[in-house]
């Protein structure tokens, strides 16, 4: 029995017997997801005769269903009490979000990369039960009602914004409309998840082989090439990270290069084309029901950027200050393509990379090849451990708990004696596992409940057996830019209010931790700690220099490629869908913002995961790196090694969490609000050069 028949069962069943409840329906859905799995072989048995054996898909589903009755059970509850006085509905709230939280992280997780296909299959149902009821809460009027009777005034700051934060998210979910429109949303909030994570499998599952040639691997370093696969043909190459990232930035031969950058704008394609459309549609119409003019501008009312017009003006003034350094990096990428091409006249999307390589080693002296010999994934590992450790004072220890695969290992930060969090690093890929970077959240901390709980998920070269793992210098940044979220959900994760807890701020600040923390990697200090080649060689100052010399070059196309794809995010989301050519939009859209024309054949839309889980938002990445760049502004003052203000920063912007509005939490590290100054400072820095 396939999991899309016991969907249909499922759903069949609920429709005929309406008299059910939720928990006899989720009970029904387990037994039929036993049944399959029986049936198919992948749930063993046990008897007296044979040794015990623990199916992880069993026993996931049957975990995830004591949580949703409790949950459910408490819900049921909260509804009906009565609280005296009235502000005890707040940690009643609270609760509920604590026994939802976890296990909608986990699923989330296990949904993306654990190794069993049938415990992935019921993590995204058990995502689905646990987010509707989730949704089920924000629409609860009985329980909107009581947070109402709740007097302000009577309330500590910290409680009073949480109230507000809580009324907002009710209000926000659709509390306040009738009954049969709140039963609407309840069936678009489920159709968009299960949509979304259609759109994420269709990314996730859709890996690309090319078969290849040695003249097309001219260029690659041994290593990469001595890992790669063989077949009757020659070499085989994927489009996962590991395979596409070098390939794009070191092989010769541009045709190769681009039918790689070709398929790896194919991932997902032509199937979530229909299924965009389908997100779009269904966002759109609850957008609309909420009262808005469209998804853009409901999913902005909270954030920092406040609407999406005020996000559109964001991204225009980004653009035109990135416009000047980006013309120029583009002309000393045409012109080093001439020399190769003389008849050349535009530089191309799969040229870029190779350019920017290229310039870097000519203009700058920078081998990316010698500085990959130096980042090993273990040493790079271990830096960014000590780097963490000696910044903010805290220690960095293995814990010892089972993990989804071999290759996951678990540790636990700790200050003192005192347990700060613990995290999984799973960072090496793997057929079906989630093909980017991120952090997942699996449980956020609660002062005095629980302490937080996270994984860092990335795909890089290693893994055991004596697999190469040099690391490219963008991927140590990359490391360090997910750390950063670690830390932020790590120190966050101390606040009495779940809600308010770890990472659970402004959505558009999110980022800014993270992009901040990637300094380091650029840190002569920081890098002379763990950056030796095989031969235990520090990495020179020399080199560092001109690392440091070559990183501003390709900064203008960068920062103007980045608000074609925010403006991309936004523009697919800020109308009606009926009005929406997704594959139109996409090329205009880079005409007017990208440096680099369309490539025919291709469709960034489709493998464009953000467009999911950030819909609208993607502007917020360069929103944060503008925060990012003014918070830096205090350590390259001080000292990027001053503990004095890495404890500020601690204390001020990360251990608050969300308990403060984001504009707060900045002003009160830097003593005065935000500005673009630095940002932009460091573009017209770059035109001196």
């Amino acid at each position: 029995m396939t999991i899309k028949k016991i969907h249909t069962l499922f759903d069949h069943r609920r429709r005929s017997f309406p008299g059910y409840t939720i928990q006899s329906f989720l009970h029904f859905f387990f037994f039929l997801l036993n049944f399959a799995l029986v049936g198919c072989g992948h749930l063993k048995t046990t008897s007296s005769t044979s040794p015990s054996y623990t199916d992880p898909a069993a026993t996931y589903i049957e975990s995830c269903s004591k949580q949703f009755e409790k949950a459910q059970q408490i819900f049921l509850a909260t509804e009906q009490s009565e609280f005296s006085p009235p502000a005890d509905i707040l940690a009643a709230i609270n609760r509920l979000d604590i026994l939802t939280y976890e296990p909608t992280g986990l699923a989330s997780l296990y949904s993306n990369v654990h190794p069993n296909e049938f415990v992935r299959a019921a993590a995204e149902i058990c995502e689905q039960k646990f987010t509707a009821l989730t949704n089920d809460i924000r629409l609860s009027v009985p329980l909107y009602k009581k947070l109402i009777a709740v007097d302000p005034a009577n309330l500590s700051p910290l409680d009073r914004y949480f109230l507000q934060r809580t009324r907002q998210l009710f209000e926000l979910a659709g509390v306040g409309l009738d009954e049969e429109s709140r039963r609407r949303i309840s069936q678009l909030n489920d159709e968009i998840l299960k949509i979304g994570q259609e759109f994420a499998a269709n990314i996730r599952n859709d890996v690309r082989l090319l078969d290849m040639v040695y003249e097309d691997l001219q260029g690659l370093p041994e290593d990469y090439i001595v890992r790669l696969a063989f077949n009757t043909r020659g070499v085989i190459v994927t489009t996962n990270g590991p395979d596409y990232y070098p390939f794009m930035q070191y092989a010769s031969n541009d045709a190769a290069r681009k039918r790689m950058y070709t398929a790896f704008r194919q991932r997902g394609y032509p199937a979530n084309k229909e299924v965009l459309h389908r997100l779009l549609q269904k966002r759109y119409e609850l957008a609309r029901l909420l009262g808005y003019q469209h998804f853009a501008d409901y999913i902005t009312v909270d954030k920092m950027i406040g609407s999406a017009a005020n996000a559109a003006a964001f991204i225009e003034r980004i653009d035109q200050i990135a416009k000047p350094r980006s013309d120029q990096d583009y002309a000393v990428l045409l012109e080093r393509l001439r020399k190769i091409d003389p008849a050349a006249t535009e530089v191309g999307d799969w040229q870029k990379t190779y350019l920017e390589n290229l310039v870097r080693h000519e203009a700058y002296a920078v081998d990316s090849q010698e500085v990959r010999q130096y980042f090993s994934y273990q040493k790079v590992k271990q830096g960014i451990f000590d780097l963490v450790e000696d910044l903010f004072d805290v220690t960095i220890k293995p814990w010892k708990t089972p993990g989804w695969h071999y290759s996951v290992e678990a540790y636990e930060i700790r200050k003192g004696e005192t347990l700060i969090g613990q995290f999984f690093l799973d960072m090496h890929p793997r057929r079906n596992k989630y093909q980017h970077a991120a952090h997942f959240s699996i449980r956020e901390g609660v002062k005095g409940v629980q302490t937080p709980l996270a994984a860092l998920v990335c795909n890089f070269p290693g893994g055991g057996d004596g697999a190469p793992d040099l690391l490219e210098h963008d991927q140590v940044e990359t490391f360090l830019h997910e750390f950063g979220h670690l830390l932020h959900s790590m120190f966050g994760g101390n606040q009495p209010w779940m809600n308010l807890s770890g990472t659970n701020t402004q959505h558009d600040f999110v980022e800014a931790p993270s992009q901040m923390l990637e300094e380091w990697v650029w840190d002569a200090e920081t890098l002379k700690s763990f950056a030796t080649n095989s031969e235990g060689e520090v990495i020179p100052d020399a080199l560092i220099e001109k690392m440091n010399a070559a990183r501003k070059f390709g900064r203008g196309i960068f920062v103007r490629h980045q608000m074609f794809y925010a403006a991309l995010s936004l523009n697919y989301y800020n109308r009606d869908p009926a009005d929406v050519d997704v594959d139109r939009m996409m090329v205009e859209l880079q005409e007017c913002y990208s440096p680099f024309a369309y490539v025919d054949d291709t469709y960034l839309y489709a493998n464009f995961g953000h467009l999911d889980g950030y819909s609208a938002l993607y502007y917020t990445y360069m929103w944060s790196l503008v925060i990012a760049a003014d918070m830096f502004s205090e350590f390259q003052t001080h000292g990027l090694r001053n503990k004095v203000v890495a404890a500020r920063y601690r204390d001020k912007v990360l251990s608050p969490g969300g308990s403060k509005p984001a504009a707060e939490l900045v002003e009160d590290f830097l003593g005065r609000p935000f500005n673009f100054q630095a940002f932009a400072d460091s573009l017209k820095d770059d035109l001196k050069h």
